[in-house]
């Protein structure tokens, strides 16, 4: 997208990518913590008083201090707490527990001995975490990065963020903080990476793209369409144009490179809900269940009683598609890692005071073959073909490692829309690294594509710090 692809980056593998502009990151809410301070070494004790603490990287991001409170006789501390947050929960003597403090609070809390039964350790990279945290600044977002054959999170952020540590006891100012921190129009407590659902957009063109080739409703990505370049959605007189003329009759490597939303919309309308609906569910769509462990909100594909205009539109991402940027960052994981999707897992393994460890058993199991390998060789062949066009709006430059598809759906209040990106990319270990970025409040301006710049920003940040 930028020049800075080229050397801040430094992967050596392709980055394959999807970027579009909708209507939001997510929907719901439940955010986690962030704060001060940190009494504890560098890696997990089974024999220190107070609370029992949260690792990232070796490194304890919590710390507790007595109160003199023999009903709370901890209070708890943070280190970079904003940037954690919604990785750990807060934990307040006055409002209770989130996140991650919440869940193995019978790990975390002090018991009648004064000492916790463990530590938490979680799957989080530091340097992803604080490059998605800083690239993000103030604006609303989130940034979900994890490893696409594991499953391991390692970055998940979501801005604006609060400090849990302002609010953690149970003064005068703990009260302030706690009402402002809630009270707030950006909503900084909604943890936006798994709570907040909203249209992905030409992202899920991807997903309507793997639906075409394993149905057989086409059995190339190089083979044309047969799609108008303004095509009329069924028993309407809505025409949905293709945003170049090399969209008429264009190939699905071709529509994921002009991000062709005629080619989309007709594909979508062929194929039918039943069968979009089925490969959405095989990508984790309509899955209440799943947790990482924490709880995230489901990411939805309709179901039955769309119009026929309407099923088409979901062959775009809009037209009640909604997703997270979890789920969108396992979409990329599943193509990237051959069609395999596995389940997203926060926590390394839980460290007890007596020595022993317990790895949390994910909630989806281990990994399902959603799509056949070879669709998923031939659309990362058919994404790596994007770039050129991609890169060449931001730098000039022809050569890159970054494939990408870009497109907007203003938002349905005012003229706002939300920057998405979606990719993958190699790490010099050969590990592959799946990512998704979304920046909400954008204003909507007539040049349309360019606009993912800013999602795709962030990504480039993130990939660059685990490369």
């Amino acid at each position: 997208m930028h020049a800075t692809i080229r050397g801040a980056l430094r992967v050596l593998g392709v980055l394959a990518a999807l970027a579009a502009l909708a209507t939001g990151c997510s929907k719901g809410s439940n955010t986690d913590s962030a704060g001060k301070s940190s009494a504890r070494p560098t890696s997990p004790s089974s024999s220190h008083r107070g609370l029992g603490d949260i690792f990232v990287g070796g490194k304890a991001v919590t710390g507790s201090k007595p109160t003199g409170n023999t009903k709370v006789p901890y209070q708890r501390t943070y280190s970079d707490g904003t940037l954690y947050v919604s990785v750990t929960g807060y934990r307040s003597m006055m409002y209770g527990n989130t996140g991650l403090e919440a869940l193995y609070d019978d790990v975390l809390a002090a018991g009648a001995s004064g000492a916790a039964s463990g530590d938490v350790v979680t799957t989080i990279d530091p340097a992803a975490q604080k490059a998605a945290f800083d690239a993000l600044g103030d604006r609303q977002g989130a940034a979900v990065a994890l490893d696409a054959e594991s499953g391991k999170l390692l970055a998940v952020v979501s801005t604006p963020s609060y400090d849990p540590a302002a609010f953690s006891g149970r003064g005068p100012e703990d009260a302030k903080a706690w009402k402002a921190a809630n009270t707030d129009a950006r909503s900084p407590m909604v943890n936006r990476a798994l709570r907040r659902a909203g249209a992905p957009g030409a992202t899920f063109s991807v997903v309507v793209a793997a639906a075409a080739l394993e149905q057989g409703l086409y059995t190339t990505v190089d083979g044309a369409t047969s799609s108008p370049l303004a095509y009329v959605l069924p028993a309407t007189q809505t025409r949905v144009t293709g945003a170049s003329p090399q969209c008429e009759n264009a190939s699905i490597r071709l529509a994921l490179r002009y991000s062709c939303d005629n080619v989309f919309t007709k594909m979508a309308a062929e194929l039918g809900p039943a069968q979009l609906s089925s490969m959405a569910v095989k990508f984790g769509f309509n899955d209440g269940t799943l947790r990482v462990p924490l709880q995230v909100s489901e990411s939805s594909y309709p179901g039955a009683g769309r119009s026929p205009s309407q099923a088409a539109l979901t062959g775009i991402g809009v037209g009640d598609v909604r997703a997270t940027p979890l789920e969108m960052a396992r979409v990329a994981a599943a193509i990237a890692n051959g069609g395999r999707l596995v389940t997203p897992q926060l926590v390394e393994r839980v460290t007890k005071a007596d020595g022993s460890t317990q790895q949390p058993k994910p909630s989806g199991g281990g990994a399902e073959q959603v799509i056949s390998r070879r669709t998923a060789d031939v659309l990362q062949s058919a994404l790596k073909t994007a770039a050129s066009d991609v890169v060449s709006q931001g730098s000039g430059e022809t050569e890159s490692k970054i494939s990408g598809k870009t497109g907007w759906v203003t938002g349905t209040q005012g003229d706002s829309a939300t920057s998405w990106f979606t990719g993958y990319a190699d790490r010099t270990d050969g590990r592959r690294i799946a990512v998704a970025v979304c920046v909400e409040g954008l204003p909507s301006p007539a040049g349309g594509a360019r606009g993912s710049e800013q999602a795709v920003q962030v990504a480039e940040e993130i990939l660059a710090s685990v490369s």
